[in-house]
């Protein structure tokens, strides 16, 4: 068996070191060395002589053996599986001898270009004994030009690497309050990912590969211990100043930073939606799918490892009510070395990707749980939470059925995802706590449209509680109450029977027009998911629909809704709501709502990138589309239409003109109103100039405050900052009432704040003349409407936009609410 086989171009394209791969799996060398092309042809031929092993149905990737016994990953661009074939045909089958240039996948350039994340071909070699000597790379090549060599038992890697090895070592103290927990591993682990030097870790008499976050975690290094830092290679002395100056500012946490302990939230449990609620404990526990223990090579279940594994840290970025800090410690377990050598270990030996996967986080799992650190065995959830993900993937499993809830089940769990809680029998739930996530998530606003009290961020020990435990879940006060005494629930059963009284008196009055006591007409809309959320608001007495979320008919699904499809959806949801206004909101995906046929590279951080408006902007087909459908759907007396995520006029004004030329395609001779959302503080300060061009503005207030406080609306870590009744929001509101009514345009809210009844007065006070809130809080902000005057609002208004905080905005509206 020769040692060395020499490899060429698989195509014609860029030939590029995997550095510039952006995706971490191939990126980082998790699946082994090699290069990358950037094609300009749609044909991937062999870059040397060999046998084909495997190809996938997906036909984007094959894997060879070459004469030498390496074993050579060709992966199709970045995401492809994701066609399943579409664009692709194999040109040979497993078993086959192919020589170097023989054809091995055919592929429509421009088709698999649109769909894909990117076209970048990573070409690995997955198995371990080999080591590559590339020539030159960063260069145009044509198919079959040679590009290096892959040599067994690594002499020539060796050799090429020992010629720039460097040694460099620093030592600094950690003043970290807590050490080297969760984030500060992950970001150790993320400072080094520019560097090609291995670095080590040492405290005393242990030590850890720093690129590792479970190898960090397990140093258990804490406060005012002498961390010492050596590498070697290269750019070792770069990489030691970097993980050096890292943890001499504190890993960028704050110095006194709570830490939530399995016992209980350091600020939590924290209100998502309002309510109160008597029932029993009911924990929502994730299922371990079986998994086949032996593989079907090695190579081909590494490059199914591989594939999961990616697919799982994309979608983390852009995961529905995933908080971002959680995600970045996700992020570093998914790439983690130690995980991915213990896998690789269990693929080697001719097990399954899925049994090695479970395998790797079982010893990393009990690697945590020696340290008997606390605060490290709470990341055991996060372990055993990508386990299952990953290995769902890996075995194309189906979403769980919905559990069974016991008849006024108070619901516990890790977190909620809105998919999950739609599968749940609403008429057996009658609260929802979470041990995670935040107040303005997905899951929490599908909770507060449902009237269901949710608390978030409790901490872990709420997932110790056992079924069937009674509870009273108090979500306005934020108080959980386990196994409490007789009197307790007497008491909150008295204040449940009066909170029952009082909404059905609300309801009752809920389908007069709102007014002020002095007469002034206020508009109460509700916001709407779906035809049924139509039907509930109607029945609750909404004026009109103040939001419509189209983004629900994108989600979820494989390709984007025809105009057909979204006609007869926006057509039903109009017809349900009668001679009601409807307020379209445009689509609104990116960031945390991201979809499989909008491919969109990964984001640092994805709540100021690509969403809202911006895409639709970046795909005008998407917005014509919508436009069409819109107006083909609703009586222009009724229609209105929103755009999120506006920051000024220049975001607005194409949308205008494109609606004018849809307009006129479909003979449409009325004008028809076109608003914005404001949500971003650019768009608040600037209301008056927008207001100028725009129909109307609404505010949403779930962005709004996320953007002023400068705090993630999905992160449980900073969900206490998360209030809308903070005077600085309050005061962008006010700049917003202004501007419109200098302008002589309306001004309403959709964001969470205008279903509060405690809000309703501050929000009319300043200059908020629509009010559009959940179907279920309709008679009660309508109720609120009613017990005050104009001058009683504008007095009000004035005092808490004077205040200093969002808890003393809330004492002043309870004083003039008693």
């Amino acid at each position: 068996m020769s040692d060395a086989v020499t490899l060429v171009s698989p195509f014609a394209g860029w030939l590029a070191p995997l550095d510039e791969v952006p995706d971490a799996v191939f990126a980082e060398r998790m699946m082994g060395d090699g290069f990358a092309v950037d094609p300009v042809e749609g044909v991937l031929r062999a870059p040397a002589t060999g046998e084909v092993i495997s190809i996938p149905a997906s036909a984007h990737a094959v894997t060879l053996r070459l004469d030498n016994g390496a074993e050579l990953l060709l992966h199709i661009g970045l995401e492809t599986v994701a066609l399943n074939g579409r664009g692709f045909a194999a040109r040979v089958v497993p078993g086959a001898r192919v020589a170097a240039g023989d054809a091995l996948i055919a592929f429509d350039l421009d088709e698999v270009a649109l769909a894909a994340r990117a076209l970048i071909t990573p070409v690995v070699v997955a198995n371990q004994g080999y080591a590559l000597a590339l020539e030159p790379l960063g260069r145009m090549v044509e198919a079959g030009a040679p590009v290096g060599r892959v040599v067994r038992n690594a002499q020539e890697g060796a050799i090429a690497r020992a010629a720039s090895e460097v040694t460099a070592e620093r030592s600094v103290r950690i003043a970290a309050a807590h050490g080297i927990h969760a984030r500060p591993a992950a970001r150790i682990a993320a400072a080094l990912k520019p560097f090609l030097a291995d670095v080590a870790l040492h405290v005393a008499d242990r030590s850890a590969n720093a690129r590792s976050t479970i190898a960090l975690l397990g140093l258990g290094a804490g406060k005012d211990d002498e961390a010492r830092i050596v590498a070697t290679g290269s750019d070792a002395q770069a990489a030691v100043d970097a993980v050096a100056e890292l943890i001499l500012a504190n890993f960028h946490e704050a110095a006194h930073a709570p830490v939530i302990r399995p016992a209980a939230a350091a600020h939590g449990p924290v209100r998502a939606a309002p309510g109160l609620a008597i029932g029993q404990a009911f924990q929502l526990r994730g299922v371990d799918l079986d998994v086949p223990a032996d593989g079907a090579g090695a190579a081909a279940e590494q490059a199914a490892l591989s594939g999961a594994l990616a697919a799982i840290a994309a979608g983390l970025d852009g995961a529905h009510g995933t908080a971002a800090e959680i995600a970045e410690a996700h992020r570093a377990l998914l790439a983690d070395p130690e995980l991915a050598a213990i896998a690789a270990r269990h693929v080697g030996e001719g097990r399954s990707a899925a049994f090695a996967w479970r395998a790797a986080t079982a010893e990393a799992a009990a690697a945590l749980r020696a340290t008997g650190d606390p605060l490290l065995i709470e990341r055991i959830a996060d372990l055993t939470d990508l386990e299952r993900q990953v290995i769902a993937r890996l075995l194309g499993a189906t979403a769980p059925a919905a559990p069974l809830l016991p008849k006024g089940a108070i619901l516990f769990g890790e977190d909620l995802l809105p998919s999950q809680f739609l599968g749940l029998d609403a008429t057996r739930l009658a609260g929802i706590c979470t041990a995670r996530g935040g107040p303005t998530s997905h899951v929490a606003i599908l909770a507060a449209s449902a009237g269901v009290p949710m608390l978030v961020a409790a901490g872990e020990g709420v997932l110790a509680i056992a079924d069937g435990t009674p509870v009273i879940l108090d979500a306005d006060a934020g108080t959980l109450a386990i196994g409490p005494e007789a009197d307790a629930l007497a008491e909150a059963s008295a204040r449940l029977a009066a909170l029952r009284e009082r909404r059905a008196r609300e309801l009752a009055a809920a389908h007069a027009p709102a007014h002020t006591a002095d007469g002034t007409r206020i508009e109460v809309f509700a916001n709407l998911g779906s035809v049924a959320d139509a039907a509930a608001a109607v029945s609750a007495g909404a004026e009109g629909c103040g939001l419509l979320r189209t983004e629900f008919l994108f989600l979820d699904r494989e390709t984007a809704p025809s105009e057909e499809e979204q006609r007869e959806t926006y057509s039903a949801v109009a017809a349900t709501l009668g001679e009601r206004p409807l307020i379209v909101r445009t689509l609104d995906i990116g960031g945390d709502k991201p979809v499989p046929y909008l491919p969109m590279d990964g984001e640092e951080n994805p709540a100021l990138g690509l969403r809202g408006v911006r895409l639709t902007l970046a795909r005008p087909d998407l917005m014509r589309v919508q436009l069409r459908a819109i107006l083909r759907a609703v009586p222009v007396a009724q229609c209105r239409i929103m755009l999120p995520m506006v920051a000024d006029l220049g975001d607005y004004r194409p949308v205008r003109a494109l609606l004018d030329e849809v307009r006129a395609e479909l003979g449409v001779a009325a004008a028809v109103p076109l608003g914005v959302m404001i949500e971003t503080p650019a768009a608040a300060l600037l209301a008056g100039q927008i207001a100028g061009e725009a129909d109307f503005l609404s505010i949403g207030t779930n962005d709004l405050t996320q953007y002023t406080l400068a705090a993630d609306r999905g992160n449980a870590a900073v969900s206490q900052r998360i209030d809308a009744m903070h005077p600085a929001v309050l005061r962008l509101v006010r700049e917003v009432g202004r501007g419109a009514a200098a302008a002589g345009r309306w001004a309403g809210m959709c964001g969470g704040l205008a279903s509060d009844p405690l809000a309703a007065p501050i929000l009319i006070g300043l200059g908020i003349t629509e009010l559009s809130a959940t179907p279920a809080q309709v008679p009660a902000v309508k109720a609120a409407v009613a017990r005050f005057d104009m001058a009683a609002c504008t007095a009000l208004a004035a005092r808490v936009c004077d205040a200093q905080s969002a808890d003393e905005v809330r004492a002043l509206a309870m004083e003039a609410s008693a």
